[in-house]
């Protein structure tokens, strides 16, 4: 079973899909269509290259800054969040879902990331 698999079962996770760093490939599964997957797979992966583009210039000013390589990013919304780590996305329902645990779960299973996006 994939990451994105066992993710989309975790208690409050809408959906959950891994798109290619190239964009030209997405798989997802949950409560999405094939073209919301797309144009969240789009959305995801122009958001983490601007994500990795700003903490390496956060770390060209100041080597120990820790921020880089940037291991993802999350942002919440009124009534969902988006939790994306290297090249896995999640769709969570905020009344539902444990931020913290769905961060954990991708932290444990996608590993560090080295900031190469290839």
């Amino acid at each position: 079973m994939s990451i994105y698999s066992e993710l989309a079962r975790l208690p409050g996770v809408l959906a959950a899909g891994e798109y290619s760093y190239r964009g030209d490939r997405y798989h997802y599964e949950g409560e999405m269509g094939d073209e919301q997957a797309r144009m969240a797979s789009i959305m995801c992966r122009s958001t983490t290259l601007a994500v990795h583009m700003q903490a390496n210039m956060m770390k060209a000013l100041n080597a120990e800054c820790g921020c880089a390589p940037a291991q993802g990013w999350m942002v919440r919304g009124e009534m969902f969040s988006v939790c994306v780590f290297g090249n896995i996305f999640c769709f969570v329902d905020n009344a539902n879902a444990s931020i913290n645990g769905v961060m954990q779960f991708l932290k444990e299973n996608v590993g560090e990331q080295t900031g190469e996006l290839v």
